[in-house]
């Protein structure tokens, strides 16, 4: 009889001994899975903070871009290029309200032509710096603002950034 009981005492320890061991891996696991989560969501906390400091680096430095003398340059231009190519009718410069009160009698000297044919300068105070170039109807339109320029800019650098943060990961 005491064979047994210690037969059963030995089966009872390693049953205990199995089930310490079995909880000691899951418990193991778990913490190893915890580490990657909170490894992973460091690094992408830190992808996201460097992406909108560069998101607005772009912003920052796309709005100092657009100097008068950039403006005065850079609109001519556009517009002929946009009027050359079109039949489009009622086309419209849209700029802030300081930008077009600095610029509007350079502008008017220099697209006097595209003036005559019906081009319009008008506010649009929703446009921080930069412009717009469209049919008054809105049903085409080239925005250079500094906010879709950057956006533009943007774009590219975040899937940039994701994929250098990604490799400096491994």
């Amino acid at each position: 009889m005491l064979k047994k009981s210690s037969l059963m005492q030995k089966i009872e320890a390693e049953k205990i001994i199995k089930a310490a061991k079995d909880e000691t891996a899951r418990m193991e696991k778990a913490s190893e899975d915890a580490i990657r989560q909170a490894s992973r969501n460091l690094v992408l906390s830190f992808r996201d903070s460097v992406t909108k400091e560069l998101s607005a680096l772009v912003t920052s430095e796309t709005e100092k871009a657009y100097s008068s003398d950039l403006l005065l340059k850079l609109i001519p231009e556009t517009v002929k290029a946009w009027t050359s190519k079109t039949d489009a009718e009622n086309v419209a410069v849209l700029l802030n309200e300081s930008d077009l009160s600095a610029l509007e009698s350079s502008l008017k000297s220099a697209l006097k032509s595209e003036i005559e044919k019906g081009l319009t300068l008008k506010v649009d105070n929703s446009i921080n710096k930069g412009f717009r170039i469209g049919i008054d109807n809105g049903a085409a339109f080239i925005d250079l603002s500094d906010e879709a320029v950057a956006d533009l800019f943007s774009a590219y650098l975040n899937p940039k950034v994701a994929a250098i943060m990604k490799e400096a990961s491994k």
